[in-house]
């Protein structure tokens, strides 16, 4: 069965690191991708006559996930499903931070959100749940994070919605990053919800540096030194007290000083 691909869209290489579907079904997956950006840009139930109008003339920009993810001309939505079906089949691995190494849930979605939209979100599900606004399960739209609990505690599990009731999410060790359907009855005993991301409230709640530890690092680096003694080493002195008590301990720390010469 072969998919066209919607004008506009671009299928992206596969990195030649990772191999964990045929070239044939991945660009196939793509294509799907792309269609199901297209069939959901209508809504699921169409209004009412009466309401049409009306719904029409006060649609806001302001609830478009496209408009929302980035600049106008970008496509975003698109870019950020290709960029997650472009990572179907890779292994799952708990911690997992790349397409390399392997990926879990939350890793998985943030490392696609960096690539497409350059924004890092938060490294946990529950920590994710925080960050946009709450949608409605018949309000969902491409490129929506979907919530479930699957491991005894709400927002546990997280994937990207797509459209047409179908998600794409890196399950558990053992499996790879699959699309499933939200209908089974397995994911629908366990669904917590979903969150619109915009660019600007996952600015407020995520850090959008490339390299989160460098900023740590640099926090850390700033931070007082403690003494450490340690029997046998020399001790690593403290940073040194600023202020009028800093002062105080600076003169009483040379009068013992002297005290000390003294007895000599």
């Amino acid at each position: 069965m072969l998919f066209a691909v919607p004008l506009g869209f671009t299928l992206p290489v596969p990195s030649d690191r990772v191999r964990p579907m045929k070239l044939q079904l991945r660009l196939s997956a793509l294509a799907l991708a792309g269609f199901m950006v297209f069939a959901q840009a209508a809504p699921d139930k169409a209004p009412t006559e009466g309401k049409a109008a009306a719904d029409s003339s006060a649609t806001d920009k302001s609830d478009d996930p496209i408009s929302k993810y980035a600049a106008p001309q970008e496509d975003a939505v698109g870019d950020l499903l290709l960029q997650a079906m472009s990572l179907l089949g890779v292994a799952y691995r708990f911690g997992g931070n790349t397409p390399d190494d392997g990926l879990d849930c939350s890793g998985f979605i943030r490392y696609v959100f960096q690539k497409s939209l350059r924004v890092n979100l938060p490294r946990t599900a529950a920590e994710m749940a925080r960050v946009g606004k709450s949608v409605g399960r018949g309000e969902l739209m491409p490129g929506d994070l979907v919530f479930f609990n699957t491991l005894g505690r709400n927002y546990s599990h997280v994937g990207i919605y797509m459209g047409n009731n179908k998600f794409i999410h890196a399950p558990r060790t053992g499996k790879n990053i699959e699309v499933s359907n939200l209908s089974q009855s397995y994911w629908t005993a366990r669904y917590n919800g979903a969150r619109r991301v915009n660019r600007s409230t996952a600015l407020q709640a995520a850090d959008t540096s490339d390299d989160v530890s460098v900023k740590s690092a640099a926090k850390s680096s700033a931070a007082p030194e403690a003494s450490k003694c340690r029997k046998g080493r020399k001790c690593k002195a403290a940073a040194e007290p600023k202020g009028k008590k800093g002062a105080k301990a600076q003169k009483a720390a040379k009068s013992v000083g002297k005290k000390k010469k003294g007895r000599h």
